[in-house]
């Protein structure tokens, strides 16, 4: 039997969705495991999450290095030294450079809270709600060289209420994003995700 998928997790904040990749792999519901957090902040709740799960986590603060390209080395060092074969952000706050996706070009998946292409970058909620958007969601993305505008794997609705603050519209989209992270990373775990240009093709079968 061939070991699992070994994913490698960049976080920045709480960690919500590192809690819910790692949950889906150990409940088996993908064929992957999750080897590693890096951390960009020694204070990120991500870093408790991994604790609590038992991940090996490593804080790589930027100003631990001189330069944004040495501190890209040195994450993409710690990932592949765990042999990680798929990379995902979650809620990491910093933007990769054109290296490093070219690093690990066609396994590197974002998560981002709206239906992009609408409302890439930071606030997404908040620029819903200032636009008057009646629908919003989720979208789980293969990472390029722009912001929020790689090819997209899976994305889920969410409903606008008239009454919604961006708290609570952020809270709705994130029960998706838990939902859609772990099946995408399921479907590249199984070999059917396929970059078609700026498509992704979900095959039947690998």
């Amino acid at each position: 039997m061939s070991e699992p998928l070994r994913v490698g997790v960049l976080a920045s904040g709480r960690g919500s969705n590192l809690r819910a990749l790692a949950e889906a792999a150990a409940g088996g519901r993908m064929p992957a495991a999750v080897v590693v957090l890096v951390a960009d902040r020694a204070g990120a709740g991500a870093l408790a999450v991994a604790r609590e799960l038992g991940i090996e986590a490593v804080v790589l603060e930027p100003g631990q290095h001189p330069s944004r390209e040495a501190h890209e080395k040195a994450v993409i060092a710690a990932l592949e030294e765990r042999r990680v074969g798929l990379v995902c952000l979650a809620g990491y706050m910093r933007l990769v450079s054109a290296g490093f996706v070219a690093h690990f070009a066609g396994r590197l998946l974002n998560i981002h809270p709206s239906l992009l292409p609408a409302f890439p970058g930071l606030h997404p909620q908040r620029q819903a709600l200032e636009h008057g958007a009646r629908v919003s969601g989720a979208t789980v993305h293969f990472v390029d060289d722009g912001v929020d505008t790689g090819p997209i794997v899976l994305q889920a609705a969410v409903p606008v209420m008239p009454d919604d603050t961006e708290a609570t519209l952020a809270a709705r989209i994130l029960a998706e994003e838990h939902r859609l992270y772990p099946e995408a990373v399921r479907l590249f775990a199984l070999g059917r995700l396929e970059i078609r240009g700026r498509r992704v093709q979900i095959r039947e079968t690998p």
